[in-house]
């Protein structure tokens, strides 16, 4: 483990591999950079691999007072600039691929590639107008019973009946252990970001290269509309929202192969 500070607060980082690509793996919300352990040891033979936990995440630092996705970018630049990381292939899970869009935005001519992870499947779009009225409640319930109200998140939306118990355990861990202040300001950030992703994708000079998972569809009209330089989708099939741990060898397979798409174009 390895760490840099950006504006007092410690952001830790793992490095390995070596290789004229660097291959910049970003977490989603609530988990950290074990989940791409399967992937370091994959592609480190091959490329120069980092990994990170954001802040208030895994084991960098809690000490500041605002937590959002805009933040959550200055800090991966930060990480970029520190290490003078150049042909960066940027992947971000989940909230991550927000994160990545703020990078892509801040520190172009530092990327050469952009891939989410199961993400951008209403992208630029805010929730269905059936589930506006429940946003107040779900903060509510954040609020007073976060533990709770964070593994039946979990459970719902991001697990399934068929996912390994071992990884649904790890999964519904790491929702109910997040710090419930970090966590309820993130979830809020979330549910407003839809403006800025649609503003970020308009601008992005990346073709967006979406792993997707095919438990729910992805609205290719809203990315034809928003995504400026393109996109590319690629399904994995029977996992759920965390396929690089459930599923790691097809993950990487799949992975590898839009990384060599995204090289092969430069």
């Amino acid at each position: 483990m390895t760490t840099i500070e950006r504006e007092d607060v410690k952001i830790t980082y793992q490095e390995a591999g070596t290789g004229d690509t660097t291959l910049l793996f970003v977490h989603g919300s609530f988990i950290n950079m074990d989940y791409w352990s399967a992937q370091v040891d994959y592609f480190k033979h091959q490329y120069r691999v980092l990994t990170l936990d954001l802040p208030g995440h895994g084991q960098s630092g809690k000490n500041r007072t605002i937590w959002d996705i805009q933040e959550y970018g200055k800090d991966v630049c930060s990480l970029i600039n520190e290490l003078h990381l150049k042909n960066i292939i940027l992947i971000g899970h989940s909230m991550g691929g927000d994160v990545i869009l703020e990078v892509a935005s801040k520190c172009s001519d530092s990327v050469i590639g952009f891939i989410g992870i199961d993400n951008f499947k209403n992208a630029g779009t805010a929730m269905p107008e059936e589930f506006q009225s429940q946003i107040a409640y779900i903060l509510e319930m954040l609020r007073t019973d976060f533990a709770n109200t964070s593994e039946g998140y979990a459970r719902q939306a991001l697990l399934s009946n068929s996912t390994d118990n071992v990884v649904a355990d790890r999964v519904i861990a790491d929702y109910r252990n997040m710090d419930k202040n970090i966590g309820f300001n993130l979830i809020s950030d979330c549910f407003t970001y839809y403006e800025r992703e649609r503003e970020l994708m308009n601008h992005l000079k990346y073709k967006m290269y979406l792993l997707n998972v095919d438990n729910f569809p992805t609205n290719e009209e809203l990315l034809k509309k928003y995504a400026a330089s393109g996109f590319d989708i690629t399904h994995i099939k029977g996992t759920c929202h965390y396929p690089m741990i459930e599923n790691a060898n097809e993950f990487n397979r799949l992975l590898q192969t839009i990384i060599v798409k995204i090289n092969a174009s430069r």
